[in-house]
C-alpha cells in the first residue's frame, strides 16, 4: 500500500502535511530496535513530536467536521484529538526512562493523528 507523503492544506493558508516526516519520527522510539536516545536528543525529539502534534490536530479536527457528529471514524477522530490534547499539556516526569515514556506516548498520537488524517479524507464525500 503507498501512502501519500503530503496532504493538500486544511484550511487557509495551512501547508501540507508530511506524514512520512511526522511517522519516521514517532517510529524513532516506537521501532522493536530503537536504541534509547541520549538526553539532548530526546528533548529535540520530544519538541519535534509536540510540534507534528500541533499541526495534525487542526487538520484531524478539520477533517472531522466534514462528516456528521454521529458518524464513527470521525468520532474516533475526534476522541483522538482529545486524548491528543491532554497529552500535550503533560510534563513528563524527571530522569531519562520517564522522558522516553512521554516520547513514546506523544509518539503514538502522532501515528494515530496521521492515520485519522488520511482515513477521513479518504472517506470524505
Amino acid at each position: 500500500m503507498t501512502e501519500r507523503t503530503t496532504h493538500p492544506p486544511t484550511g487557509a493558508g495551512a501547508l501540507p502535511l508530511d506524514l512520512d516526516t511526522m511517522r519516521a519520527s514517532a517510529r524513532r522510539l516506537l521501532a522493536e530496535d530503537a536504541e534509547p536516545p541520549r538526553q539532548e536528543e530526546l528533548e529535540t525529539l520530544t519538541l519535534t513530536l509536540r510540534g507534528h502534534m500541533m499541526l495534525l490536530i487542526p487538520a484531524v479536527e478539520d477533517a472531522a467536521r466534514k462528516f456528521p457528529r454521529d458518524d464513527i471514524p470521525a468520532t474516533c477522530a475526534r476522541a483522538c484529538v482529545g486524548e491528543a490534547r491532554m497529552r500535550l499539556g503533560l510534563e513528563p516526569r524527571n530522569g531519562l526512562p520517564a522522558g522516553i515514556a512521554h516520547a513514546q506516548r506523544l509518539s503514538r498520537s502522532v501515528n494515530a493523528l496521521c492515520d485519522h488524517v488520511i482515513n477521513l479524507a479518504g472517506e470524505c464525500r
